[in-house]
């Protein structure tokens, strides 16, 4: 069975998608993370029984499970780049369990089980990777068939530049692997991207309440 492994930072206000404070606000950033992370994981447990969440910063543990189905794997992320974390994290997510993994973050609220059954589709049909790009040169999912640090073998300078989807396709390349690309997803990270998901009908409910009313309730 396909496992998902989801990278996500804790909820904390000034600390998570910072680029939307313009529109939300410290506080109202934090309450969309908070519905981001219980979007990701909710669809991802659901999808299949080896899902588990890779955290940060190191002391999020109770924080997380407090808003995380409680059959979800948590751990922390080790120190260094986005690459670094990513490579170790994956290493972990596959060990004891042997099939495809699928690593996701939780800046893509348009991804879902579907976005989960076409890139098992690639696997099965003998792709050694898959991925969902993403609207700013990135992407949001990637799947692989077995642990293949290469993919995440990227300047550290480069993660979170409009390059990094290139650059793995690059890197899996060097590495021997065939690699199919699906369509691409928009990530939420800016005020106009914002925008562009509220107004989705794929947007789910709570993320768009976060997005369009941001005070407590």
């Amino acid at each position: 069975m396909t496992g998902i492994l989801i990278m996500a930072k804790a909820p904390r206000p000034g600390e998570t998608k910072t680029r939307l404070e313009p529109l939300l606000g410290p506080d109202g950033c934090a309450r969309l993370q908070t519905e981001l992370i219980r979007h990701a994981t909710a669809w991802a447990t659901r999808a299949t029984r080896h899902a588990s969440l890779a955290f940060t910063p190191t002391d999020a543990r109770a924080q997380l499970a407090q808003l995380v189905p409680r059959r979800l794997r948590l751990f922390p992320q080790t120190s260094g780049d986005l690459g670094a974390r990513l490579r170790v994290a994956t290493e972990l997510a596959f060990r004891g369990h042997h099939g495809p993994r699928i690593v996701i973050g939780t800046d893509a609220p348009e991804l879902g089980v579907v976005h989960l059954q076409f890139a098992e589709q690639a696997l099965a049909a003998g792709a050694d990777a898959c991925l969902v790009p993403a609207l700013d040169g990135g992407y949001a999912l990637i799947a692989l068939t077995r642990p293949t640090p290469a993919a995440f073998d990227l300047p550290p300078d480069a993660w979170g530049g409009p390059d990094v989807l290139a650059l793995t396709m690059t890197a899996l390349g060097a590495a021997g692997c065939t690699t199919v690309l699906l369509d691409p997803v928009r990530d939420l990270d800016t005020p106009a991207d914002a925008c562009h998901i509220a107004a989705d009908p794929r947007c789910p409910e709570a993320v768009r309440r976060a997005l369009c009313d941001p005070s407590p309730k």
